[in-house]
């Protein structure tokens, strides 16, 4: 139960109705709650009470502080009598927003309220972040050997060495916090790396994710009840000593994952206590993912918009097609442009769901080896991505680590380049074509791939220029050259299918346009002969705008054709081509209508006619009387191929020209399309003989602005999609099965 429930149900407070104020019953004191200090101060008041005794009567809310300015006041002060004339404990709080510069300004103005009361204690809170210090038993103006893991609870007159502790006997257990809270911690530690432009943002966050995978290690070290977290502030313990500990977590991780960092931590003391500081009362692993990952990325948009947050999926729509795939923990998956881990991270939540099932129907306990290998095999050796940025790599292989490992087989490469030179390159021979059961992926959008940069273009059937079958027929050609350049999400949809083992089934998003430009034809006739189309689901236009895009977008989902069905494709679409074009209303159609445009712009019009015609009278008169010779006729000649030449650029037969062309191009266009249309539809019939799921989705659980809308069509949508796809493998693919 929240700390704040705890409060009202125990009757130590009360809010108004509108909740703009907050009574402390005891006190009988009423404060604004809409002030953010009061939010800090409310939960610290209770926390006091319940988790370190002290009784509300011995509590004061701010209290006078002596030879102090007047109009001074301690946020709390804590006393160690009934009659309230001994201070114990005074506590500062300050708002949860607070800066590092600013905390360390709240440890000041607190020193000199304890100092003033000769209280013994001090407690300085955000809410998100504390510091505890000893004020009496030091000098003045100590604040580096007076440092304490934590205030006493009532009744002790000893101090804990540590707070946070195994199993939370004599200290506390981590804590699992909310979005938000996680949100703000991330933030704020980030803040406090980045110190206003000492290092730069992307600087700061590595040495954050440096921080973090202590912060992940240390929770999962093995340990007894009652033994102490490493990662936190000891009492008496020097900054140097907390930063050693730390890198020695660090180096035993990073000697067990050597990818996830190759640098070493470059915080010094100081900037590393502070970290700490803001992580050392999370439990990271018993935060629920969801709340991880949009924390995570909320976080990682806040300062990288633009250059991280481009790489980011909406959690609902890889939900939606994680939920419709039957991914199980045999599976072998790959995101082979995976940002920042998104798709990755859902699907090893999905086999860990399983895991929790099968631990319900009795297979095993939840808190088993068989368990723990069920999930966790599947995200060491069955969980592949692939990222060409190294830091973002470097960002999903952390994000990996949050969510429970699986950060092994992210690597950082082009995912366009030659999959043979990524598995040698990365050392990871797991990448290898034909192998992966699922694809699931949103490659990047509208990036334009150039010959001249990136060879490996001409090695894609799909980076090498295509010309219309008809034309193809009449011109009696085959280009096989490659591009100048090609998009990158084509060129994906081609690297997918070659991961791919036969009967292997991708999901992929991509632009409406693939599926509706009549210059993308030639991709949609190199998927049909490639995979069997399995679903089309259609995003709103704002499925991507929160996070940057506007780019209108549908899932398509599809199964990989083996080589001897694409072949059999290839060779009926072959013979349906010769049987239709062979046909004479069309094949021959066209080619004497060419024939007949160029001889007749050729002819000219009829100006250019009698020009032709006048020329030819004007030479046989000549011969006629005599008076023709060679010279002659070449000088004629000439002179009247310049007449002609420069009539032809007059508007008059230029117009001519054009209206011409356009009506024997009309002409041929009707019988080519009357040719496709009739090629189309004997391949529907010869071939396209299955279903196709076709869904739309309008709303999709948030809007524009990513609030959420309290409705997600996905939802819906997967399971019907998953019950469809199960029909496919079992070969019952129908609608009406």
């Amino acid at each position: 139960m929240d700390i704040l429930e705890q409060g009202l149900a125990k009757g130590l407070i009360k809010f108004d109705d509108d909740r703009k104020n907050v009574l402390y019953i005891h006190q009988n004191k009423r404060y604004r709650y809409t002030d953010p200090e009061e939010h800090v101060r409310v939960k610290t008041y209770l926390e006091l009470i319940l988790n370190y005794g002290y009784h509300p009567a011995r509590i004061v809310l701010e209290a006078i502080v002596p030879l102090r300015t007047p109009s001074n006041l301690a946020d709390i002060v804590v006393y160690n009598d009934d009659s309230r004339k001994d201070p114990y404990i005074v506590v500062e709080c300050k708002q949860e927003e607070i800066t590092d510069a600013e905390f360390i300004q709240a440890i000041e103005q607190g020193f000199g309220n304890t100092n003033s009361l000769r209280a013994k204690f001090l407690w300085v809170t955000s809410g998100i972040k504390s510091a505890y210090f000893n004020v009496s038993d030091f000098k003045p103006m100590e604040r580096e050997a007076n440092k304490i893991a934590d205030i006493p609870v009532f009744g002790s007159s000893e101090l804990l060495v540590a707070k946070y502790i195994k199993g939370g006997k004599d200290g506390f257990e981590l804590e699992k916090v909310s979005e938000q809270d996680l949100t703000r911690i991330f933030r704020q530690a980030h803040d406090a790396l980045w110190a206003g432009g000492k290092r730069n943002p992307s600087e700061a966050f590595d040495e954050l994710d440096k921080v973090i995978f202590c912060k992940l290690w240390d929770e999962r070290t093995l340990r007894k009840n009652g033994e102490p977290y490493n990662f936190q502030v000891f009492t008496g313990e020097a900054t140097d000593k907390l930063l050693q500990r730390i890198k020695s977590i660090y180096n035993k991780g990073k000697a067990k994952d050597p990818e996830v960092f190759r640098d070493d931590i470059r915080l010094n003391a100081k900037e590393l206590e502070t970290v700490v500081g803001y992580l050392a009362k999370v439990n990271l692993t018993a935060t629920d993912l969801d709340s991880k990952g949009k924390a995570f990325e909320t976080f990682m948009g806040s300062f990288f918009r633009g250059e991280f947050g481009q790489y980011f999926t909406p959690r609902n729509i890889v939900k939606f097609i994680v939920e419709s795939l039957p991914i199980t923990n045999e599976s072998v998956v790959l995101d082979t442009s995976c940002g920042s881990g998104g798709f990755l991270l859902y699907a090893l939540d999905k086999v860990r769901n399983i895991a929790d099932q099968k631990a319900e129907e009795g297979y095993f306990s939840k808190d088993s080896k068989e368990h723990w290998n069920f999930w966790h095999d599947f995200a060491e050796k069955r969980l592949y991505g692939v990222e060409i940025s190294e830091s973002i790599a470097r960002t999903a292989k952390m994000n990996m680590i949050i969510h429970d490992d699986g950060h092994t087989n992210v690597v950082a490469f082009d995912g366009l380049e030659g999959i043979d030179k990524l598995s040698e390159t990365t050392k990871n021979p797991g990448f290898k074509k034909n192998r992966f059961d699922f694809i699931i992926t949103n490659p990047p959008f509208g990036s334009t791939i150039k010959y001249s940069e990136h060879r490996y273009i001409e090695d894609f059937e799909l980076g090498c220029k295509s010309i219309d079958w008809i034309e193809a027929k009449l011109k009696n050609v085959d280009l096989n050259s490659p591009r100048d350049n090609q998009s990158s999400e084509i060129l994906f949809i081609e690297r997918c299918h070659q991961y791919l083992h036969d009967g292997g089934i991708l999901a992929i998003v991509i632009p409406d346009g693939i599926l509706t430009n009549s210059s993308m034809q030639y991709v949609r006739d190199w998927i049909e002969e490639k995979y069997r189309i399995i679903a089309v689901v259609s995003m709103p236009q704002t499925a991507f705008t929160a996070n940057g895009a506007g780019v209108k977008s549908s899932v398509l989902f599809l199964y990989k054709l083996s080589e001897k069905d694409t072949a059999t494709i290839r060779a009926i679409k072959k013979s349906l081509q010769d049987k239709t074009f062979d046909k004479p209303e069309y094949g021959a159609a066209i080619t004497a209508l060419e024939q007949e445009k160029q001889t007749i712009l050729k002819r000219g019009d009829v100006t250019k006619q009698e020009m032709e015609e006048a020329f030819v009278s004007h030479i046989e008169a000549l011969r006629a009387q005599g008076n023709h010779t060679k010279d002659i006729e070449r000088q004629l000649t000439k002179g009247h191929k310049e007449k002609v030449k420069e009539y032809e650029k007059s508007e008059s037969f230029q117009s001519w020209k054009k209206e011409t062309t356009e009506e024997f191009n009309e002409r041929i266009s009707n019988i080519k399309e009357n040719l496709s249309d009739e090629y189309t539809g004997l391949v529907k019939d010869k071939l396209n003989n299955y279903p196709i799921f076709m869904a739309i989705a309008e709303d999709i659980g948030y809007d524009a602005t990513g609030r959420e809308t309290g409705n997600n069509e996905l939802v819906p949508i997967a399971k019907e999609l998953y019950k469809f796809i199960q029909a496919i493998i079992n070969g019952t693919d129908s609608f009406f099965a």
